[in-house]
C-alpha cells in the first residue's frame, strides 16, 4: 500500500512538472508584431485666379491658354517658334499648347474672348519652388499674331497677393502677313488656320501690325479697325490658396 501510494505521488508531481513547463513556453512566445500604418501626409495644393482683359478694338482672342510650370518658356524672341506656338499662333488651336511635357497644370478657355470682354481661368497645382505661369492667345484677325505672358515667376505670390501685366503683341514668324483672303482665320475672313510650311522669317519677334485696305494694301481682308496697338491685354494673376 506505501509502494503504491509512492507511485501515485510520483505520477501527480510529473504530471504537475509538465503543466508547469507548459505554461513557462506559452508565457515565452514572441507576441505578434502590432505595425502601425503609414503616416499619410495631406497634399498641399496652391491656387492661382488668371484674369484676361482684351483691350482691342476689333480683335477676337483665341480661348486663352494658360500654363504652369518650373521651367522652359513657350517662346523666345529671335528663336523659331515651337510647333505648338505655330498651330496656336496661326490658327487658335491651344491643344498642342496645354500639351507640352513642362506643363504642371493647364487651363483653357472655352470660347474667343470679344474685344472689351474679360474671363477668368483657374490653375491648381502641388508644385510652388520655381513656379511660373505663361499665357497665350492669338489675335484671330491676323496671320499669325499672338500675345501672352511667358514664364512669369510666382513662386513668391502670398495668398491675395496680385501681379497686373499689360501684354504686347508677337508675330510667330511662321506665316507671312499677307492679310490676303483666305489666310486669316477670324471673322474678318474665316480663312484658314495652321498650315505646316513656314513661309515667313521662322524666328519669333515682335509684331509689326496690320497695314489693311485703307493703308493701301488693296489685297488685304481686314480695314483700319482691325488695326491694334500695345498694349493687347490686361492680365491679373493672383494667388488665392
Amino acid at each position: 500500500m506505501l509502494r503504491l501510494t509512492k507511485s501515485l505521488i510520483i505520477i501527480a508531481l510529473g504530471a504537475s512538472l509538465a503543466a508547469c513547463g507548459d505554461s513557462n513556453n506559452n508565457r515565452s512566445e514572441t507576441p505578434p508584431e502590432v505595425v502601425s500604418p503609414p503616416v499619410v501626409s495631406p497634399v498641399v495644393t496652391y491656387e492661382f485666379t488668371i484674369q484676361v482683359s482684351n483691350l482691342t478694338a476689333a480683335q477676337p482672342l483665341s480661348p486663352i491658354a494658360v500654363i504652369s510650370h518650373t521651367e522652359n518658356m513657350l517662346w523666345e524672341i529671335g528663336s523659331p517658334a515651337s510647333t505648338a506656338l505655330e498651330v496656336m499662333a496661326e490658327g487658335g488651336n491651344n491643344s498642342d499648347l496645354l500639351a507640352v511635357d513642362f506643363a504642371t497644370a493647364v487651363a483653357s478657355a472655352d470660347a474667343p474672348l470679344p474685344p472689351g470682354s474679360q474671363v477668368t481661368l483657374s490653375l491648381t497645382t502641388e508644385q510652388l519652388d520655381s513656379l511660373k505661369i505663361s499665357l497665350a492667345t492669338m489675335l484671330v484677325n491676323t496671320n499669325d499674331a499672338f500675345t501672352g505672358l511667358n514664364a512669369i515667376d510666382v513662386s513668391s505670390l502670398t495668398v491675395d497677393e496680385a501681379l497686373t501685366f499689360t501684354t504686347f503683341a508677337y508675330d510667330a514668324g511662321t506665316e507671312a502677313n499677307s492679310e490676303a483672303a483666305g489666310t486669316i482665320p477670324g471673322p474678318a475672313d474665316s480663312g484658314e488656320g495652321f498650315n505646316e510650311e513656314r513661309d515667313d522669317v521662322n524666328y519669333v519677334a515682335m509684331h509689326p501690325g496690320v497695314v489693311s485696305q485703307h493703308d493701301g494694301l488693296s489685297s488685304s481682308v481686314l480695314s483700319s479697325q482691325h488695326k491694334f496697338d500695345n498694349p493687347l491685354t490686361q492680365v491679373v494673376i493672383t494667388r488665392t490658396q
